[in-house]
């Protein structure tokens, strides 16, 4: 194989699971301006991918938002091949779309709501990992999952999050093992990340927890995305992006 100091990203075509906001919707703009087609799954929140769509289209890139729930192996399959018909081919699939659930506390979680977690943000990831390489598998080269520091440590979020994303990074590794040579994967464990989402009492205190004293930008997490893919020669990593707050 030829060696490439830089992957060119430049006209190959993205899928970012849950694109339209926070954490997938600066990947998506960073691929962008790399130059990458990008297609931005949502599966409720249509405005926010309508968003982010006009915007990588302004960029006069080709972008579409495309509806899917995760958690059923059908659905994805038929986005999937929905892209298949219009596009031809993905070389890339982020698999970014997670939820946390309601509660963090053991007696309070019901069995509903750790299935919810479970299937959103580990059967999710490989709902798409399967259908991408089903559909793709001549032309998908690289999946980056977005996983946590709480897959690591447990986090603070609860049992059912902390599992998933465990979860994520034990998929990571096997997938890397079994598609390799021919698609590259890894993934990411952000700590604390601002998408808009968290009250200005959570983030001082999680901001206070980190030695940095400040919690990260998606701009950041998409900065470490794009490392993945322009790299050749990194797979079955998970890289950490939490300023020091936890080292293994």
């Amino acid at each position: 194989m030829e060696w490439r100091e830089i992957v060119e990203l430049k006209g190959k075509n993205a899928l970012i699971t849950g694109g339209g906001r926070g954490i997938g919707r600066a990947i998506s703009l960073a691929l962008a301006e790399k130059g990458a087609n990008v297609a931005v799954h949502f599966h409720k929140n249509a405005e926010a991918a309508d968003l982010t769509t006009k915007n990588i289209i302004d960029k006069g890139l080709k972008a579409e938002k495309i509806q899917a729930d995760v958690r059923d192996f059908s659905q994805v399959l038929s986005m999937i091949k929905t892209l298949k018909k219009s596009w031809g081919s993905i070389q890339i699939l982020v698999n970014n779309a997670g939820l946390s659930g309601i509660h963090s506390s053991l007696l309070e979680i019901e069995e509903d709501e750790w299935r919810e977690v479970l299937d959103v943000n580990l059967t999710g990831v490989f709902n798409c990992s399967r259908a991408s390489f089903l559909e793709f598998r001549k032309d998908l080269k690289k999946i980056v999952n977005i996983s946590s520091i709480a897959g690591k440590m447990g986090g603070t979020i609860g049992c059912h999050y902390a599992a998933s994303k465990a979860g994520v990074i034990g998929m990571t590794f096997a997938l890397a093992q079994e598609l390799a040579p021919d698609v590259w994967v890894n993934a990411i464990a952000p700590g604390p990340v601002d998408t808009g989402f968290l009250s200005p009492e959570k983030k001082e205190i999680l901001s206070r927890a980190t030695p940095f004293g400040r919690i990260a930008r998606p701009e950041e997490i998409a900065h470490t995305a794009l490392y993945l893919l322009e790299n050749d020669y990194v797979s079955g990593e998970v890289i950490d992006v939490n300023a020091g707050r936890y080292m293994d």
